[in-house]
């Protein structure tokens, strides 16, 4: 959608929404493609849906069971529900979906590659099959405490061969939790290696990025997936907001 893809291009390649857009807008009207004449590589880029063509489908499972095999192609898209999405375009997706990045790299700009390649490498993971992980958690009894260590191991990688989502870290998960443990047994003795006492105070809420501010604008039904990029240009242009890192930090004219 239009929202994820601004989140995704912030947080993956830095770009701010209105350069997404403007790069997604080119992508759109047509590049000339050397041996297939000036051709608009992705579908319309103002969309709320994820709903994607049947056509379009049956191209990318070709490509997948092709490329990785049988085992890789997934079910097809879910669509997503909610009340105010307007299902008038379908996703944001590569309109040939056989044309690789690799393809059309000579083609394009830099940054129109680096757009063209988040999108096509979506929407190719969105039509693969589910990654399997196998997770443990393990209670730890040693002098009436009660320790909790949890992991994860990759039982099979499915869409994860070709595209991860990338984390903000407004409202990420712990980064420990995803360690490996080693084999452990019931009833087994640990021996401590190491004690660190630690003191946690109440952190306040992180400061917004683009990404996670589209994302909370997109939550709270706030806008259309068009007027995203020009909401956060406005808050900017008027100084009520400004830069710091990838922050948004509000000003003393923002907080009057």
């Amino acid at each position: 959608t239009t929202s994820t893809l601004q989140q995704e291009a912030s947080k993956t390649l830095n770009f701010s929404t209105q350069k997404t857009m403007r790069l997604a807008q080119q992508l759109y009207e047509g590049v000339d493609i050397k041996g297939n004449g000036t051709v608009g590589i992705i579908t319309y880029l103002r969309t709320d849906s994820t709903r994607v063509s049947e056509e379009a489908e049956n191209m990318a499972r070709s490509y997948i069971t092709e490329k990785y095999g049988e085992q890789y192609a997934g079910e097809g898209t879910v669509k997503k529900g909610g009340q105010k999405i307007q299902d008038a375009h379908e996703a944001i997706r590569p309109s040939m979906p056989e044309l690789t990045p690799e393809q059309v790299k000579s083609s394009l700009t830099t940054d129109q590659y680096k757009l063209y390649r988040l999108i096509w490498e979506r929407f190719i993971a969105s039509q693969m099959a589910d990654a399997l992980m196998d997770t443990v958690s393990v209670d730890i009894d040693a002098d009436n405490c009660l320790f909790k260590a949890s992991g994860s191991t990759m039982k099979f990688d499915g869409f994860t061969v070709l595209y991860e989502e990338t984390r903000d870290n407004k409202g990420d998960k712990d980064k420990s939790e995803n360690k490996n443990l080693p084999e452990l047994h019931e009833g087994d003795a640990l021996k401590l290696r190491a004690l660190d006492g630690n003191q946690h105070f109440t952190q306040p809420p992180t400061r917004y990025s683009e990404a996670s501010l589209i994302k909370a604008m997109e939550e709270y039904g706030i806008g259309r997936p068009s007027t995203y990029a020009p909401t956060i240009t406005t808050i900017t242009a008027r100084n009520y907001v400004e830069r710091e890192g990838k922050q948004l930090k509000p000003t003393v004219l923002g907080e009057v």
